[in-house]
């Protein structure tokens, strides 16, 4: 990071924004008001929350303009840096606390993913069973093997239709 020392990013998602700067130690520190972005990266808050969902195709959508090689490395690090929650807490509010609101948090965090994936399924559920939106693995089957065989039934009636037809033409 200390070849990008001095460089600017700057980070918007309406209504905020903000920049902050490469030091020579490779830390980051907010930028001066004069400071020319090399990078600035653009985020919508509904992007935001999918990022921390950690929903990988959101990455894909986030608008980045300026210097590709700075943009690249702010990527890498934002996909692979991980917040020690439990040790900043623990400095402000000793190491016993941090880890009881650390886990906390997890267990918060647990609670969230699977009630979404309980909705999910249940609205799967509504929507294949109760009001037929969507359509079941096995109706889904039905159709695929009722096609297959009206597929054969059309081919054999056309080589009987181009038999009678040959017939008729030789006599």
């Amino acid at each position: 990071m200390t070849r990008h020392a001095g460089k600017t990013a700057r980070f918007e998602s309406f209504p905020f924004a903000f920049s902050l700067t490469v030091l020579d130690s490779g830390e980051v520190a907010g930028a001066g008001r004069e400071a020319v972005p090399a990078v600035t990266v653009a985020l919508t808050p509904g992007l935001m929350l999918r990022l921390a969902a950690r929903d990988e195709s959101a990455w894909q959508e986030v608008g980045v303009t300026g210097d590709t090689d700075f943009a690249t490395i702010i990527n890498l690090l934002a996909r692979n840096l991980r917040w020690d929650v439990e040790g900043d807490l623990g400095r402000v509010f000793g190491d016993v606390a941090a880890h009881r609101m650390a886990e906390t948090g997890r267990a918060f965090q647990r609670w969230g993913e699977q009630s979404l994936e309980n909705t999910a399924r249940s609205a799967a559920e509504y929507w294949t069973e109760e009001r037929p939106l969507i359509a079941s693995t096995l109706a889904v089957r039905e159709f695929v093997s009722e096609v297959d065989a009206l597929r054969d039934d059309v081919a054999r009636l056309e080589k009987r239709m181009e038999n009678l037809i040959n017939r008729r033409g030789t006599k």
